[in-house]
């Protein structure tokens, strides 16, 4: 969006010179006399002359950088003035793996803070189904099984969705990466996971 701000900005002079009358003396608009020559560029594209995004085009990286995006419960807020250090975009397909495999698997999850939910990959066993198929590292977010979304469920909920499940060889899908980057300001929406979950990685952020 910056870049939009300083076309905007460059085209100016053009602008002005358009209404210099014989004189040499520029005479601006009434309009432009009134609010100045920018404020227009403001009341155009936002007060930061960037504007505001649909609520359905924001990403993680726009909330980390506060860019303009508009909330149903209030005007938009500054979160951050740039991205994380290591920032993995969580509602990239690219940044999540998939393995299918049979019980007993091999791996031992641990739930992250119970703020945020869900359950992580603490190791993978020795000799081990999930060895084997070497998909999996320590410290994948488990955010489906099957066609269920686990992410943010507590322990034994996540948990439960394997262990209930009936198939030969459990899918499996994860997020390469921290919590912080799946869940809060940084993760990705709910509505864009559900997409994913149910369609796979055509899905677009």
């Amino acid at each position: 969006m910056k870049s939009r701000a300083l076309l905007i900005a460059s085209t100016a002079p053009s602008i002005v010179s358009a209404f210099v009358p014989p004189n040499g003396k520029p005479a601006l608009p009434p309009a432009a006399l009134k609010m100045g020559l920018f404020d227009g560029v403001k009341e155009a594209f936002g007060a930061d002359g960037m504007g505001a995004l649909d609520g359905d085009r924001e990403t993680p990286i726009d909330r980390w950088m506060g860019w303009n995006t508009k909330k149903e419960d209030g005007p938009s807020s500054v979160v951050g003035s740039k991205a994380p250090q290591g920032f993995i975009d969580s509602m990239d397909a690219k940044n999540y793996v998939t393995a299918s495999l049979s019980k007993p698997m091999g791996i031992v999850f641990e739930e992250n803070d119970s703020n945020v939910g869900g359950i992580f990959v603490l190791e993978i066993n020795p000799d081990s189904n999930a060895e084997s198929d070497g998909t999996i590292r320590p410290g994948d977010q488990l955010v489906a099984v099957g066609t269920k979304k686990v992410s943010g469920l507590q322990f034994e909920e996540a948990l439960g969705a394997i262990i209930d499940s009936e198939e030969e060889k459990v899918k499996l899908v994860f997020f390469r990466g921290p919590a912080k980057f799946l869940y809060g300001p940084a993760g990705a929406s709910q509505e864009w996971l559900d997409e994913f979950v149910a369609g796979g990685a055509k899905v677009e952020a």
